[in-house]
Protein backbone atom coordinates (compact mmCIF):
# COMPACT_ATOMS: atom_id res chain seq x y z
CA UNK A 1 0.00 0.00 0.00
CA UNK A 2 2.95 2.61 0.72
CA UNK A 3 4.65 1.57 -2.67
CA UNK A 4 1.02 2.85 -4.39
CA UNK A 5 0.94 5.90 -2.45
CA UNK A 6 4.53 7.06 -3.50
CA UNK A 7 3.72 6.04 -7.06
CA UNK A 8 0.97 8.24 -7.11
CA UNK A 9 2.88 10.73 -5.31
CA UNK A 10 5.81 10.44 -7.85
CA UNK A 11 2.83 10.32 -10.56
CA UNK A 12 1.42 13.80 -9.49
CA UNK A 13 4.44 15.20 -10.00
CA UNK A 14 5.46 14.13 -13.02
CA UNK A 15 2.13 15.05 -14.90
CA UNK A 16 2.55 18.13 -13.12
CA UNK A 17 5.97 18.89 -15.09
CA UNK A 18 4.34 17.37 -18.01
CA UNK A 19 1.32 20.14 -18.53
CA UNK A 20 4.12 22.71 -17.29
CA UNK A 21 6.70 21.64 -19.94
CA UNK A 22 4.27 21.16 -22.05
CA UNK A 23 2.32 24.76 -21.82
CA UNK A 24 5.99 26.33 -21.96
CA UNK A 25 7.20 24.80 -24.97
CA UNK A 26 3.94 25.64 -26.67
CA UNK A 27 3.77 29.37 -25.73
CA UNK A 28 8.06 29.67 -26.60
CA UNK A 29 7.67 27.82 -29.87
CA UNK A 30 4.39 27.08 -30.90
CA UNK A 31 2.03 24.31 -31.49
CA UNK A 32 2.38 23.67 -35.35
CA UNK A 33 4.87 20.71 -34.10
CA UNK A 34 4.43 19.02 -30.79
CA UNK A 35 7.50 20.17 -28.96
CA UNK A 36 6.33 19.84 -25.88
CA UNK A 37 6.08 16.28 -26.09
CA UNK A 38 9.70 15.80 -27.39
CA UNK A 39 10.82 17.43 -24.88
CA UNK A 40 9.15 15.79 -21.72
CA UNK A 41 10.02 12.47 -23.89
CA UNK A 42 13.98 13.91 -24.20
CA UNK A 43 13.89 14.84 -20.76
CA UNK A 44 12.32 11.74 -19.21
CA UNK A 45 14.80 9.61 -20.65
CA UNK A 46 17.43 11.85 -19.71
CA UNK A 47 16.48 11.35 -16.18
CA UNK A 48 15.54 7.95 -16.51
CA UNK A 49 19.50 7.06 -17.50
CA UNK A 50 20.36 9.09 -14.83
CA UNK A 51 18.27 7.27 -12.23
CA UNK A 52 18.97 3.64 -13.56
CA UNK A 53 23.02 4.26 -13.16
CA UNK A 54 22.38 5.92 -9.04
CA UNK A 55 20.25 2.44 -8.85
CA UNK A 56 22.30 -0.04 -10.84
CA UNK A 57 25.45 1.60 -8.51
CA UNK A 58 23.48 1.49 -5.13
CA UNK A 59 24.08 5.21 -4.71
CA UNK A 60 20.03 5.47 -4.43
CA UNK A 61 18.23 2.40 -3.21
CA UNK A 62 16.15 0.81 -5.89
CA UNK A 63 12.98 -0.33 -3.49
CA UNK A 64 13.01 3.32 -2.30
CA UNK A 65 13.64 5.42 -5.11
CA UNK A 66 12.28 3.27 -8.69
CA UNK A 67 8.49 3.45 -7.71
CA UNK A 68 8.43 7.49 -6.86
CA UNK A 69 10.97 8.49 -9.87
CA UNK A 70 11.01 5.48 -12.45
CA UNK A 71 7.74 4.95 -12.13
CA UNK A 72 5.70 7.46 -11.05
CA UNK A 73 6.92 10.61 -12.39
CA UNK A 74 8.58 9.71 -15.22
CA UNK A 75 5.67 7.25 -16.33
CA UNK A 76 3.88 10.38 -15.81
CA UNK A 77 6.19 12.56 -17.14
CA UNK A 78 6.92 10.77 -20.07
CA UNK A 79 4.47 10.91 -23.24
CA UNK A 80 4.61 7.92 -25.36
CA UNK A 81 0.73 7.76 -25.53
CA UNK A 82 0.59 11.58 -26.54
CA UNK A 83 3.87 11.22 -28.88
CA UNK A 84 1.85 8.43 -30.80
CA UNK A 85 -1.41 10.48 -30.83
CA UNK A 86 0.55 13.39 -32.00
CA UNK A 87 2.58 11.43 -35.11
CA UNK A 88 -0.95 9.82 -36.11
CA UNK A 89 -2.54 13.25 -36.28
CA UNK A 90 -0.03 14.86 -38.16
CA UNK A 91 -0.10 11.82 -40.51
CA UNK A 92 -4.06 12.48 -40.82
CA UNK A 93 -3.44 15.66 -41.42
CA UNK A 94 -0.90 14.77 -44.57
CA UNK A 95 2.11 16.61 -42.59
CA UNK A 96 4.14 13.12 -43.58
CA UNK A 97 7.25 15.13 -42.89
CA UNK A 98 6.60 16.82 -39.70
CA UNK A 99 5.05 12.93 -38.90
CA UNK A 100 8.71 11.39 -39.57
CA UNK A 101 10.54 14.06 -38.00
CA UNK A 102 8.41 13.56 -34.77
CA UNK A 103 9.25 10.20 -34.81
CA UNK A 104 12.88 10.18 -35.51
CA UNK A 105 13.41 13.12 -32.97
CA UNK A 106 11.84 11.36 -30.19
CA UNK A 107 13.04 8.04 -30.85
CA UNK A 108 16.77 8.47 -31.67
CA UNK A 109 17.08 11.70 -29.05
CA UNK A 110 15.12 9.58 -26.35
CA UNK A 111 17.83 6.69 -27.07
CA UNK A 112 20.40 8.96 -27.14
CA UNK A 113 20.27 10.93 -23.72
CA UNK A 114 19.08 7.96 -22.17
CA UNK A 115 22.70 6.98 -23.26
CA UNK A 116 23.85 10.06 -22.26
CA UNK A 117 22.60 10.18 -18.70
CA UNK A 118 23.97 6.88 -17.68
CA UNK A 119 27.12 7.55 -19.26
CA UNK A 120 27.33 11.30 -17.26
CA UNK A 121 25.98 10.07 -14.28
CA UNK A 122 28.44 6.80 -14.39
CA UNK A 123 30.98 9.41 -14.78
CA UNK A 124 30.56 11.48 -12.48
CA UNK A 125 29.57 8.54 -9.49
CA UNK A 126 33.45 7.18 -10.62
CA UNK A 127 34.83 10.67 -10.06
CA UNK A 128 33.90 11.03 -5.96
Amino acid sequence: MQNLLIIALGGALGAVLRFGITDIMARALGRTFPYGTLTVNVLGSLIMGSVFVLVQQQVLHENSWRPFLMVGMLGALTTFSSFSLDSLLLLEQGQWLKAMLNVCLNVVCCIMVTYLGMQLTANILASR
